[in-house]
């Protein structure tokens, strides 16, 4: 019982998976960021173009947020199952996997592209006016096509990082940012001819390039200098069990991201019942945190591969001292973002509007903001950590009241009831990342403790 603290310290084992973490985090960090930065870029375009079109598409990307954030939980036990596969020295399953994956991403792809046509009665059920919520369905309308290639571009994703091999899905979101803005400018503002569709354009925009995401990345796969080691060249049949499989343990962590997604998506519901400007400085404010957010995905995507792959090995003491220290990497990158909030939130807030109105709420909101940035990241890399242990009910039950039981009705007593209005939401969302992180870590401590217990 004694060995455990001694990995909570930076001690040289603890040190040696710093290195290993970052090597692999960074890749997928730029890689997830780069979805948000595409987001970025159509929110900062909007919000130059016309508030109300901002308002629209925030309200629609508060519910095609949550359906993303699911297929991304749902489809990570793909890098889980390969990191694990690829500890234990059983590389020709990973190919059958990957195929599996890939299956399963279609399904999934399709699936949310029919829920997309639904989008202005889902909006309208969730309390929007009707004026948002007809802008919100003509955008999900965009949105719905490129489900599909976003589901399989997920799928391949996540099979490279379980190789440790996150760099492709780095260089292909970067080259997706670039052409995500030049296809904004086209569709948004009309451009070479094209009539301006405002917040459609930026919705179609996206679903082109997610398209293109997928093409560049499985052209990369198909083209492995060691596809037939890792058996990528193996029949397409009897595909179901392992279907099955990742299902089975990717549900869960599904519903887990769609907890907290879906507690985000109901707080931007509620900046819409504050008016327009509301709305669109809460949407500026959580872009700016989402975008920081995708740090600690990245980070938590290491943990999962790093800890998955030392569970394959059967060494306890390195999935422990895997966690921890992917726990003090994304400390130390939200401690730097944390400042940059607190330096500079009027010069960020300008970036995204000309409003005065919104331009002085988001400066506001940006500060509040800076109060969760370390304690989100710790709880998402927290449960990339339990994931990687094949712990993926717990985690659900604690986001569940974290978010559901802590953040939703605090927000809504804090905005509404106190009269707080967005900021109140910010607040909210600080009260419940320090419940989610802390008891995560608990959690985390107890099954490392309980594997590094004498048999």
């Amino acid at each position: 019982m004694s060995r455990l603290p001694r990995t909570l310290s930076l001690s040289p084992g603890l040190k040696s998976h710093i290195g290993p973490t970052l090597r692999l985090s960074v890749p997928v960090v730029i890689a997830r960021a780069g979805l948000l930065l595409m987001l970025a870029v159509d929110t900062a375009m909007l919000g130059h173009y016309d508030v109300n079109s901002l308002a629209s598409f925030a309200a629609a990307n508060a519910v095609q947020f949550v359906m993303v954030l699911v297929a991304v939980g749902l489809l990570q036990s793909t890098a889980i199952l390969v990191a694990r596969n690829v500890g234990a020295g059983d590389l020709k399953a990973c190919g059958t996997l990957f195929r599996a994956s890939l299956m399963l991403g279609t399904l999934l792809g399709l699936a949310l592209g029919l829920i997309s046509l639904l989008g202005e009665w889902l909006l309208l059920l969730l309390g929007q006016s009707s004026e948002i919520a007809a802008g919100g369905g003509r955008i999900f309308l965009m949105f719905a096509w490129g489900m599909p290639g976003l589901g399989l571009w997920i799928a391949c994703s996540f099979f490279l990082e379980g190789l440790s091999r996150p760099l492709p899905g780095m260089i292909t979101s970067l080259s997706a940012v670039l052409a995500n803005a030049l296809l904004d400018w086209l569709f948004i503002y009309g451009g070479l001819g094209l009539p301006p569709l405002g917040a459609e354009g930026a919705a179609i925009a996206t679903s082109i390039v997610r398209w293109l995401m997928l093409f560049c990345l499985l052209g990369y796969i198909t083209r492995l200098k060691d596809r037939e080691a890792l058996g990528l060249n193996g029949r397409w049949t009897g595909l179901w069990p392992e279907i099955g499989r990742l299902f089975r343990l990717g549900y869960p962590l599904g519903l887990s991201r769609g907890l907290e997604a879906g507690a985000f998506s109901a707080l931007t519901l509620i900046a819409g019942l504050l008016g327009p400007a509301a709305l669109a400085g809460y949407q500026i404010t959580l872009n700016l945190a989402s975008l920081m957010f995708m740090s600690a995905v990245g980070t938590g995507s290491a943990a999962t591969v790093r800890v998955g792959t030392a569970l394959g090995r059967r060494e306890p003491l390195e999935m422990a001292r895997a966690g921890w220290a992917s726990v003090v990497v994304i400390a130390v990158i939200m401690a730097i973002a944390t400042v940059a909030f607190v330096a500079v939130p009027g010069g960020i807030a300008g970036l995204y509007t000309d409003d005065q109105d919104v331009r002085a709420l988001t400066q506001t909101l940006i500060l509040v903001a800076a109060t969760f940035l370390i304690t989100d990241g710790a709880q998402m890399v927290l449960q990339g950590a339990l994931r990687g242990l094949a712990d993926v009910w717990a985690p659900s039950i604690i986001q569940f009241v974290s978010w559901w039981c802590v953040t939703l009705p605090l927000g809504y007593g804090l905005a509404v009831g106190a009269g707080l209005g967005a900021s109140g939401l910010i607040w909210a969302i600080t009260a419940g990342t320090i419940v989610s992180s802390l008891t995560l870590a608990l959690r985390f401590r107890t099954l490392t403790r309980r594997a590094l217990a004498p048999a």
